[in-house]
């Protein structure tokens, strides 16, 4: 019979969070212990192709392979396979993930093989020398997802949005340590700089300035916010902030609960173009 693996673990940490961070194959060097490279052949929004290298064995061979994987994130269902085959026949995986909790997800790999006739060992001692290192893997994986929610996040650590003008730095945030209430970071606003008029539908803001006087528009009304004063921002209001000081200001924000998706949770009234063009006359 054909060899057949199924394993499963449970991740302390919220869904949306693990499935970004594990189809992330770039990253897999740092959340698996035995492989050393990945290199990103092709890729589309629900595929990827690329190529694994493992750290050397205990022999000295370093192994290396293609695979192709494909995403489904509406049944949170991976499927992938092995392009170059080496020893096996064929090697097609199935990933699946399920939320135990808000907090916590269940991760199922299971791994479907034949071994070729010339191939070192046959299916049932690939099968256990799978099932082994499974196990090893995904406690690996485990343990790297939940420190990666405890960790310290610096300004450096994220790039920089700047679609709105400013530079506007995300560091705390569904996609970098899992949250799940709201999302956090810093702006900095040189002086002349704005972040454009929007409106956030399912979110509040609190903006906290940290360094500097900042000039804060709500719909009609301007309000000035100095160093140590917070101001809070309603849902669905519309605001922007503006330096018009001589020295650069420093800004912490917090918006709080999420929207159901990333691309619902702000609403532009004004491009970056409009504004410059409204600030020259």
């Amino acid at each position: 019979m054909p060899g057949h693996t199924d394993n499963e673990i449970v991740v302390d940490a919220p869904l949306d969070f693990v499935w970004e961070t594990t189809n992330d194959v770039r990253s897999w060097p740092d959340l698996f212990t035995e492989y050393s490279a990945v290199e990103v052949l092709e890729s589309g929004p629900d595929s990827v192709t690329f190529r694994l290298t493992m750290h050397p064995d205990e022999d000295g061979n370093v192994w290396s392979w293609v695979s192709r994987r494909e995403t489904d994130r509406a049944t949170r269902t991976v499927r992938s396979q092995r392009i170059e085959t080496g020893f096996f026949e064929y090697m097609h995986l199935r990933w699946t993930y399920e939320p135990v909790d808000d907090a916590r997800t269940r991760m199922r790999w299971q791994q479907d093989f034949t071994m070729k006739p010339q191939a070192p060992v046959d299916d049932t001692a690939m099968q256990e020398r799978l099932n082994r290192n499974t196990a090893i893997q995904m406690k690996a994986v485990k343990h790297a997802l939940e420190a990666r929610r405890s960790r310290v996040v610096g300004v450096g650590d994220v790039p920089a949005n700047r679609r709105r003008g400013a530079d506007l730095r995300t560091q705390l945030s569904p996609g970098t340590v899992g949250t799940t209430c709201g999302f956090s970071g810093t702006v900095r606003l040189e002086p002349g700089e704005v972040i454009t008029e929007h409106y956030h539908p399912y979110s509040e803001e609190f903006i906290h300035v940290v360094e500097g006087r900042l000039r804060v528009d709500l719909g009609e009304e301007r309000r000035t916010v100095d160093a140590d004063q917070a101001v809070f921002v309603p849902r669905n209001a519309r605001h922007r902030i503006v330096n018009e000081s001589g020295a650069a200001v420093r800004v912490v924000f917090f918006l709080g609960p999420l929207a159901p998706r990333p691309d619902l949770g702000h609403v532009d009234t004004e491009t970056l173009a409009e504004w410059q063009a409204g600030a020259a006359t």
